[in-house]
């Protein structure tokens, strides 16, 4: 694939070697790098952090919020938005996602998701993230302005299995050139894949289920989370030769090193884990190796809620609207679960887990209010509660100066599917609501008539 800037020197030749004119869109360009200041007045201001603004205004500058309130100063070289009748929140979170790592899932050459190997702690998914993906545009336009790109998070477009130990999570924001741009933090997890004692699979060479001895699908088991602990007991060791042995007696090992920030609970394991008894023997694992955890799909998290809320352990959700983890639940129990969870204390967050539906993250968290979450819980869902999740509330997740500039402005519930995204705001600049979908619906509602 090209990346970056290279795209943008190699398309800008062609369209000059043709000879197209592309009237005022190095102007419009100028203009956006040099608005380093803006001003949203007279909107509606749901910062998050205390109770909502009637008739606000919202300063930014240099990509970070300067002040938030009712009689906030307008600079004298701000960029004046009136937002009269509007409303401003926090830019949506999608807490667990593939994006920039897959394009098309069924296309193996645009997938880059996944490493080889069972134990994969040195992959970071930044330095995999394509910046010209056509999926950042499209969730963009949905209110997200910013994400988690996880490698082997299992989704829709994961492409094929991703192993034990699947890599760094890095939070991105949806737009820029370059990753440089893009990037947030470079590491904020660690993804686990948590094994599954498996007594039936499927065999896609032939098309057909195979079943296996439930003592041999136990003994694969055990055999991955030995090694799982012997990784980490390795990592420790190595750990205490960074601090203590002679630089000249050492040979690096970066998948071990990626490990000790992990060993010493500075990062924490993102686990993937569905069944009650996976989470159960997930949890024990965790506290046993002294890792901090956070959940990640939980189609059985209701069942340990409990032991999840004494723990405290956080649960980032998929998609609700989708059919129950075991035949004999209810028909309403994914979309009823995050209202449970969220009485029983447990702290949640929605997710998409892929890219193909990741424009209706805030649709999900709708429908979960519709089934007992409480709104406000809902919102915080997918905006301050994988902020402070992954540790990046002291930049995202509210509107509050010193904050990231990261923000939309709404004809109403950003949550609701119908809502009109009027702006949208990217470390304080104005960022382009156009993409695929939109080049698409001009071209065809344009097209002549016969």
């Amino acid at each position: 694939m090209i990346r970056g800037t290279r795209w943008t020197t190699l398309l800008a030749a062609g369209i000059l070697a043709a000879g197209i004119a592309i009237p005022n869109m190095a102007q419009t360009q100028a203009q956006t790098r040099l608005a380093t200041v803006y001003a949203i007045t007279h909107a509606k201001i749901f910062t998050l952090a205390g109770a909502p603004i009637d008739d606000g205004t919202i300063i930014f500058r240099d990509g970070k919020i300067a002040a938030v309130g009712a009689k906030a100063e307008i600079p004298a070289d701000a960029q004046v938005i009136d937002a009269t009748g509007l409303q401003a929140y926090p830019g949506l979170f999608d807490s667990l996602s593939q994006m920039g790592l897959s394009e098309v899932a069924a296309v193996s050459s645009t997938v880059d998701s996944t490493e080889t190997g069972d134990f994969n702690p040195d992959v970071v998914a930044a330095e995999a993230v394509h910046p010209a993906s056509e999926h950042i545009p499209v969730t963009r336009a949905a209110g997200i302005t910013h994400a988690l790109a996880v490698p082997g998070s299992g989704g829709f477009d994961s492409g094929r299995d991703s192993g034990v130990i699947t890599g760094q999570a890095s939070a991105i924001h949806l737009a820029g050139w370059t990753m440089e741009e893009m990037l947030i933090s470079k590491s904020v997890a660690m993804g686990l894949d948590w094994p599954t004692i498996e007594t039936r699979t499927f065999d896609l060479s032939t098309f057909s289920r195979k079943d296996k001895p439930y003592a041999e699908a136990k003994k694969e088991y055990e055999k991955k989370l030995d090694e799982l602990a012997d990784w980490l007991e390795r990592a420790r060791h190595y750990a205490q030769a960074l601090e203590k042995g002679s630089a000249a007696r050492f040979d690096r090992d970066v998948k071990l090193e990626a490990l000790v920030p992990v060993v010493h609970g500075e990062l924490p394991v993102l686990v993937f884990a569905s069944r009650a008894r996976d989470i159960r023997n997930a949890v024990e694992f965790c506290e046993k190796q002294k890792l901090r955890m956070v959940l990640a799909g939980g189609d059985e998290a209701a069942r340990v809620k409990d032991l999840l809320k004494a723990r405290g352990i956080p649960v980032i959700l998929g998609p609700v609207q989708n059919a129950p983890a075991r035949e004999d639940d209810p028909y309403d129990q994914p979309m009823a679960q995050p209202a449970e969870l969220s009485a029983a204390g447990v702290k949640i967050a929605f997710a998409s887990f892929d890219n193909s539906f990741a424009r209706r993250l805030g649709q999900q968290a709708a429908v979960a209010v519709a089934y007992g979450l409480p709104y406000d819980e809902a919102l915080k869902a997918v905006t301050l509660y994988p902020a402070q999740i992954f540790g990046l509330d002291r930049e995202l997740g509210t509107l509050e100066p010193g904050k990231l500039a990261n923000l939309i402005v709404t004809n109403g519930d950003p949550l609701e599917l119908t809502t009109e995204l009027r702006f949208l705001f990217i470390k304080g600049q104005l960022t382009s609501l156009e993409n695929k979908h939109t080049r698409l619906y001009d071209k065809y509602r344009n097209r002549p008539k016969p």
